[in-house]
Parts: structure tokens; C-alpha cells; sequence
């Protein structure tokens, strides 16, 4: 009786998204905690996973384009530009006119991603994403990024990406459920040396998205296609194609 209880009781904590804010929201943060957060999420995508969605979404859209035309992708909340530099390791040959473009709010972190960039040709660009001119391009990629807005900001952002972005939109993002937070928070407990990393980590899958939820991303706004499935470790990948 008492394991059903607790059953229940997980499973009603998990049911709404939160809405509390993120440290790294506070976009005048510039400590070594910012710094070591980005370090430490680029790992942990790596080691769990979590870039592999984006990637292949990112295939899946540029199948059958030309490869002597300019391709032009933005990356919207770039954070330390890892998903750019894998991008461009991984298309660059193929697409030899990739033009690979990274969007954050913060200028701590966008400094953080050019240093870690030197090497690769991609730009980064200090702005905040609802801003009415933000780039026109062929893809956008948004990846742990968009469970930072509520449903009506998730709207009015997709709508802007959908004019902006030619080929189409791939949104990698968490699948809220309680046993990918109690992973991620014994993990970060164990292996982080970030407090921010400690916080964040699991307020970010108690704020993402159950799949029903998804649909803000697409319902009733005239996408060609759209894919939905779920990815390793408790990602949602969204493939919205104009």
C-alpha cells in the first residue's frame, strides 16, 4: 500500500510543468559557476546522448538539398555553441557553404562560446529570441532550450520560427518524467561541482514537456510535416518541416 502511495504521489508531482525560473535565467550571472554549468551540460549531453537528436533531425532536413547551395542554420539559445561546433564537424563536408550562426541572451555566455569556437566558422550573436529581427535562415535548431518559456511564449516563438526558418524548425528537448529527474539529481549530486548544475538540472526536467504537451509546437499552424518521437535519454525530438 505504502509503495502504491508513493506511486502516486511521484506521479501527481510530474503531471503540470513548472514554472519556476532557472539560476541560469538570471542573465547577469557571470561567475565560474556559469561557466562550469555549460562545461558540465556539454558532458552530460555527450555521455548520455543528448546532441544525437538534434544531429539527426538536422540530416533529416537537409536530405536531397543541394549541396553547392548556402546553408544557413541558427541556433536559437546556443548556450556554449557545442551543438554549432558538432554540426559543423559533422556536415561540413558535405555542405561546404554551411553558414552556422549561434543566438543566446546572455553575453557571459555567448563570450564563453566564442572561446571554446576558435577553430571552427560559426558566428554568435548577443540577442534576445522574440525580437522582431532576429535572421531569416533555412534551419532552426533549439535544443534544451525552449522548456525555459510557458505555453503562450512557446506559441508566439514558434509562429516567428516558422516564418523565419525555410527548410524547417528541430526542437530537442526533455521528456518530463520523474524517473529521468531522480537520475539527473543523483547524478548532478554525485558528479557536479556546479551549484547551478545542481539546481538547474532537475528543474529543467520538472519544467519540459510531456508529449500531449508538444503540440504548441505545431498545432493549427500549417506545418508541410511534423515528427514526434522520443529519444534517448528522455528526449523529445520535434521535426517541423515548412
Amino acid at each position: 500500500m505504502n509503495s502504491l502511495i508513493f506511486e502516486q504521489t511521484v506521479t501527481m508531482s510530474f503531471l503540470e510543468r513548472a514554472q519556476e525560473e532557472e539560476i541560469m535565467d538570471d542573465l547577469s550571472i557571470n561567475d565560474d559557476g556559469l561557466r562550469q554549468t555549460l562545461a558540465e551540460l556539454d558532458v552530460i549531453n555527450k555521455w548520455l546522448g543528448g546532441n544525437n537528436p538534434t544531429l539527426r533531425g538536422v540530416r533529416k532536413l537537409l536530405h536531397g538539398r543541394n549541396k553547392n547551395d548556402e546553408i544557413v542554420i541558427v541556433d536559437m539559445g546556443c548556450g556554449s555553441g557545442e551543438m554549432l561546433r558538432l554540426i559543423d564537424e559533422s556536415f561540413r563536408g558535405e555542405f561546404e557553404r554551411l553558414k552556422l550562426v549561434g543566438i543566446d541572451a546572455n553575453p557571459h555566455v555567448i563570450a564563453y562560446a566564442k572561446s571554446k569556437s576558435l577553430g571552427h566558422d560559426i558566428e554568435f550573436s548577443v540577442k534576445n529570441v522574440f525580437e522582431k529581427n532576429s535572421m531569416n535562415c533555412d534551419i532552426i535548431i533549439s535544443t534544451l532550450f525552449l522548456h525555459h518559456f510557458n505555453s503562450i511564449e512557446l506559441e508566439s516563438l514558434i509562429k516567428k520560427w516558422q516564418s523565419g526558418a525555410t527548410f524547417g524548425v528541430v526542437i530537442n528537448d526533455i521528456h518530463r518524467h520523474w524517473f529521468a529527474y531522480y537520475s539527473i539529481a543523483f547524478l548532478t549530486h554525485f558528479f557536479s561541482k556546479s551549484y547551478m548544475t545542481k539546481y538547474d538540472a532537475k528543474l529543467s526536467v520538472k519544467r519540459a514537456f510531456k508529449k500531449k504537451e508538444l503540440s504548441v509546437f505545431y498545432e493549427g499552424m500549417g506545418w508541410r510535416s511534423v515528427q514526434v518521437s522520443w529519444c534517448w535519454a528522455f528526449r523529445w525530438l520535434v521535426i517541423l518541416r515548412n
